[in-house]
């Protein structure tokens, strides 16, 4: 970089939102929709930055895979940009444990467990296994299940309903937004599912009678929750005795950004703590295990379920037409 050049290369680096990609960049290669959901700046803000950026030589743009990633010019690479780049690493370390470089850190760990997790990625990366698919596991899984009615609390987009329907015989999907109700019934008529049941409710006052369902769903739910224990005794309310409550939540971090960005009442919920909420709501059989992790994410995924306990009727089986408003 040259004397004339350096004016316009410190505006450029000016801007905290461009600081902030090449910090993210610096530690992994990135598309434009993980960069996205990271900063959450709109894709068109994300793209102009990153032009920008490439324009000068401080990020290169490779292509793999079908996809666009973008990176930091390697250390052997970097020709007149060393000097800046000595300053910008320096400046990344000094800047590490600040709020927003924490918070952005955390989202690049979620963005690598779902790399990690995707179901075309999985294995060992140097292996094509053709029809290899978690997808289809979970769906063949669901093969081996009655024909259960189901309550999805808090269901948000709908993904999970959506794969629930396919082995359930019907699912009552509720949540508090109309705006989100309104995407998850849309991703259901894409798909062409017919059995779902769409409501706009609160999960601490479910509008179902009791013993609707066989089995109820808290999908990442819960630390939405103002009284978790409310969503609980609900969810074990509307379920039939013999039926499941099953509860996907994070376990307990300390990522406070997550209350203004995605509106969480509660940093998750250490396991013995998540166990103990549901047995007080009456459950038996509690189990707690570790759902999902990944090494250095702040975010660890809890499974747990219990029995609603009680006599086991035919109802169970899902062939009962009660579910229906109070």
């Amino acid at each position: 970089m040259n004397m004339k050049e350096a004016p316009a290369v410190f505006r450029l680096l000016g801007d905290e939102a461009r600081l902030r990609l090449l910090r993210l960049l610096a530690a992994e290669r990135l598309n434009v929709t993980e960069l996205t959901g990271i900063l959450g700046i709109a894709q068109s803000g994300v793209s102009r930055h990153l032009g920008l950026l490439r324009d000068s030589g401080l990020v290169e743009e490779r292509r793999e895979g079908g996809f666009t990633y973008y990176q930091v010019p390697t250390a052997d690479s970097r020709n007149g940009t060393a000097p800046l780049w000595q300053m910008l690493d320096a400046h990344f370390a000094d800047s590490a444990e600040e709020p927003v470089a924490r918070a952005d850190r955390a989202r690049l760990k979620e963005v690598l467990r779902l790399r990690k997790e995707s179901f075309a990625n999985h294995g060992d990366g140097q292996q094509l296994v053709p029809g290899r698919s978690w997808a289809a596991w979970a769906r063949a899984l669901g093969h081996l299940l009655p024909a259960w009615d189901v309550a999805d609390l808090g269901c948000g987009d709908g993904y999970l309903t959506v794969e629930a329907a396919g082995w359930a015989r019907r699912v009552i999907a509720i949540d508090r937004s109309a705006d989100v109700l309104s995407r998850a019934h849309a991703l259901a008529r894409r798909r062409g599912v017919s059995n779902i049941v769409w409501q706009q409710g609160d999960l601490e006052r479910v509008a179902l009678v009791d013993h609707a369902v066989d089995v109820t769903l808290l999908s990442q739910a819960l630390h939405h929750a103002a009284a978790p224990e409310r969503a609980l005794a609900e969810s074990v309310r509307i379920t039939r005795p013999g039926g499941r409550v099953l509860v996907l939540d994070l376990r307990r971090h300390d990522e406070a950004w997550v209350r203004d960005r995605l509106g969480d009442r509660w940093l998750g919920f250490d396991d013995a703590q998540l166990g103990q909420l549901m047995k007080a709501a009456g459950l038996a059989d509690v189990h707690v295990d570790v759902g999902a992790r990944l090494t250095g994410d702040p975010f660890t995924v809890l499974v747990a379920s219990g029995l609603v306990p009680g006599p086991v009727s035919d109802a169970h089986v899902g062939r009962r037409e009660d579910v229906g408003s109070d």
